[in-house]
């Protein structure tokens, strides 16, 4: 497993649409797919080394992996405040033994929340492509993230809001 690195500082000011993050790599070994199924997969292992080009890591050990390196490089501890989920989930391609991942997430849209000031909504595509270039996992991620300023409910590119029929008031949820 890679180096557990230590994100910057970013607020929700930083993450402009169409910014690109580089959230590192790593690399998938036999051992740790065979220990986290034994652990917590709830069906067997597949794949036949020998027969079919490798043993399949378990979606979710991937999915596991990717928060790790989005967490170390994207969100910043500081002022990452939690997250209202996932969407679009996709696992396209299996992930076998000794594949090195590498992921990237993209800012698609930042917005204020309208309920709670002292932060903003951040949604992004994390894509996940191996040492092939083949994509294995992509999602869309929705995190909450601490402002430097208070101000009214205004998109960075500085258009009025207008409701987001997903995430449209995570804040007044007590999110």
């Amino acid at each position: 497993m890679a180096v557990r690195g230590s994100s910057p500082t970013l607020y929700f000011e930083d993450y402009l649409p169409g910014s690109v993050f580089d959230c590192g790599s790593v690399t998938v070994r036999e051992p740790e797919i065979i220990a986290f199924a034994e652990e917590y997969g709830p069906r067997p292992l597949r794949g036949d080394p020998p027969l079919n080009g490798g043993l399949v890591a378990s979606h979710w050990h991937t999915a596991s992996l990717v928060m790790r390196l989005i967490v170390d490089n994207f969100m910043s501890a500081e002022t990452g405040l939690g997250s209202a989920g996932i969407d679009e989930l996709r696992w396209p391609q299996p992930v076998k033994a000794d594949d090195t991942l590498r992921v990237s997430v993209t800012v698609v849209e930042a917005r204020r929340s309208r309920g709670k000031p002292d932060r903003g909504i951040v949604r992004a595509l994390v894509e996940v492509v191996n040492q092939h270039g083949a994509t294995v996992m992509g999602m869309t991620a929705i995190n909450f993230v601490r402002t430097r300023t208070q101000q009214g409910d205004q998109r960075l590119d500085g258009n009025s809001m207008r409701p987001d029929p997903g995430v449209d008031e995570p804040g007044d949820r007590g999110l």
